[in-house]
């Protein structure tokens, strides 16, 4: 029981406007229904095989949330499904994207992940690689995906004036570049902050928070 008693302790600390997504990468398919049982919906990945795995069985009205690093290759296994995707980098991807939300007849919602951590191992496009992005033609011609915001990871750091420094840059960013939007770039979302630095997100401006360890304890790498 101690999932559902951790998802409600983390709930009742959120604001409104705060969407939680419980991330059950490597976690079985009873751990997921343990939190589905208690009215959580949205859930991370990611791997993609896992996720479109646990898709298969699952009930069908979760929201599937894909949260790693995406190798164009990787998105045709999940075109038909997935509810958004957090981590684009690449313009590349976002066309990849695009294609196949056409072959299902669907619009796909997506963040561009910006790089906001100093650490060498995180992902993600700077301020100025977003606005070259929303400002091509090439990106006006995507009718199938739909930008709803950006992501980011803070540094993996004890220092919370470091991680509070990059959210704010994060958010600042958001801001910016919000006045680009068109109709397939629509920003309400800034997903940011995980179970060691979500609250520091949230004062930060964070809308949507991707919490692991801190729902379904400590993770089994593979």
């Amino acid at each position: 029981m101690y999932i559902k008693e951790n998802l409600n302790t983390i709930l009742k600390t959120l604001p409104s406007e705060v969407k939680l997504i419980a991330v059950s990468k490597t976690k079985p398919v009873s751990d997921i229904l343990e939190a589905y049982n208690v009215n959580q919906r949205a859930f991370g990945e990611n791997k993609i095989q896992e996720m479109a795995s646990k898709y298969e069985s699952l009930p069908k009205d979760i929201e599937w949330h894909m949260i790693g690093h995406l190798q164009s290759n990787k998105v045709k296994y999940m075109a038909h499904f997935v509810h958004l995707i957090h981590g684009v980098d690449r313009f590349k991807t976002l066309k990849e994207i695009n294609k196949q939300a056409i072959k299902h007849n669907r619009v796909i919602d997506c963040l561009l992940q910006l790089k906001i951590a100093s650490e060498d191992t995180k992902f993600g496009l700077s301020l100025l690689d977003v606005e070259t992005i929303l400002t091509s033609e090439e990106f006006s011609s995507l009718k199938n995906i739909n930008i709803k915001g950006l992501m980011g990871m803070a540094s993996f750091t004890e220092n919370k004036s470091i991680i509070r420094s990059e959210f704010n840059t994060l958010k600042n960013n958001f801001n910016t570049l919000k006045k680009y939007k068109t109709f397939n770039f629509n920003p309400s979302i800034i997903s940011m902050g995980m179970s060691g630095d979500y609250k520091i997100a949230i004062e930060e401006g964070s809308t949507m928070i991707r919490v692991g360890s801190s729902i379904f304890g400590k993770r089994n790498y593979t």
